[in-house]
């Protein structure tokens, strides 16, 4: 594993409940999670290769740091990046064209919760998408793309949506203090009932969102006041939307 930042290192801790060896590069890192070795830089692998090598660094350090790795990868190996924003192109030329699996993992990976999009490039074999998928089921859900278009779309979706999701959540708290609540008790509320109402949408044969959003909706009641403010005109939804395109549109500059 090269680098282990935040997102790296949480993947990690789930990673490793599949009983692989892991070793760590990262000259930045004073420790390791327990089972995993770390070392400072290339030079102290010796002559050792690694049936996948995974990218975890900056985009930007692809094509310092990545070359000199290409000798390290075992035959029959693969590459897993989680890179953000470099193309699996780009990360196959600087191995030397090695197979590719790119992933876009989201924040909620950290807690086993993560929603990832997956992508296998050409070269990818079905033994070597099949154990990176696996990898990633550990940290949570797993969205197979067939391109890296639809993967810049997943990003949008999923690898941004914990921002949105905070961010609603934040603006929601904060109503709820201008109604005479403490922040401790707003806080309670208000992620209690989005925590409430997730779950009985993610329950086994739930209803469509829509059918669970009417089933509290009565007619002339409070929650039907409260939806016209919110959505009465459709301006949540085309924000929703405008949000989404602009992350997307983004994650194109980016790759």
């Amino acid at each position: 594993m090269i680098g282990c930042g935040k997102m790296g290192g949480a993947l990690l801790n789930h990673w490793m409940t599949g009983g692989e060896n892991f070793t760590i590069v990262d000259p930045a890192l004073d420790s390791a999670p327990s089972g995993a070795r770390l070392v400072a830089d290339i030079e102290a692998l010796g002559d050792e290769n690694f049936d996948v090598v995974i990218v975890a660094i900056k985009p930007q350090m692809i094509n310092e740091v990545l070359p000199g790795y290409a000798s390290r990868l075992a035959e029959g190996g693969y590459v897993l990046s989680i890179a953000a924003g470099c193309s699996a192109q780009r990360i196959a030329r600087a191995m030397n064209g090695a197979p590719v699996v790119r992933v876009m993992p989201n924040l909620p990976a950290a807690v086993g919760q993560g929603v990832s999009g997956l992508y296998a490039g050409p070269e990818v074999g079905a033994d070597q998408g099949a154990h990176a998928s696996a990898m990633m089921e550990r940290a949570g859900t797993v969205v197979t793309v067939d391109d890296e278009d639809r993967l810049d779309r997943v990003t949008a979706v999923a690898g941004s949506g914990p921002g949105y999701v905070f961010e609603i959540a934040r603006a929601y708290v904060a109503a709820a203090e201008e109604q005479g609540f403490s922040a401790e008790d707003a806080r309670a509320m208000v992620l209690g009932t989005m925590a409430g109402a997730l779950a009985m949408a993610m329950e086994d044969g739930a209803p469509d969102l829509e059918t669970l959003r009417n089933s509290v909706t009565s007619k002339g009641g409070t929650t039907a006041a409260g939806l016209a403010a919110l959505n009465g005109d459709e301006t949540l939804s085309r924000l929703m939307r405008v949000t989404l395109q602009a992350a997307y549109e983004r994650a194109v500059e980016l790759r």
